[in-house]
């Protein structure tokens, strides 16, 4: 059982950068893929970037690469999204996921994500 709490959301403003953190209690962090996903009212929700359990291998989203790096600290039981450059586009619930074992070929699809987090808003004004 993994429990996951985010943090890290907010307003800021187009071009700004911001990290969100993803912090996990329960056992075996480490033997966890991690995801980041994202939602907006009405829409499906989006993955944006995922971590392998080691951290040796990260994904991202077309929409977010090149301004997001996820990153994970094992002793610390915490994945991380590094956000820049911002848009408004940005806006929306984000999500930590937790999930074993994820083959990378499904490693975008949150239905193979076992844990989910209660999600952080983060809200990039123009």
């Amino acid at each position: 059982q993994v429990q996951l709490v985010e943090s890290g959301g907010g307003l800021v403003q187009a071009g700004d950068s911001l990290v969100l953190s993803c912090a996990a209690s329960g056992r075996a962090f480490s033997s966890y893929t991690m995801g980041w996903f994202r939602q907006v009212p009405g829409k499906d929700r989006e993955f944006v970037a995922a971590v392998t359990k080691s951290g040796a291998s990260t994904h991202y989203a077309d929409s977010v690469k090149g301004r997001v790096t996820i990153s994970r600290d094992n002793a610390k039981n915490t994945v991380y999204l590094q956000m820049n450059s911002l848009k408004p586009e940005d806006t929306a619930v984000y999500y930590c996921a937790a999930g074993q074992p994820i083959p990378i070929r499904t490693i975008r699809d949150g239905r193979t994500y076992n844990y989910w987090g209660q999600g952080t808003q983060l809200t990039v004004s123009s």
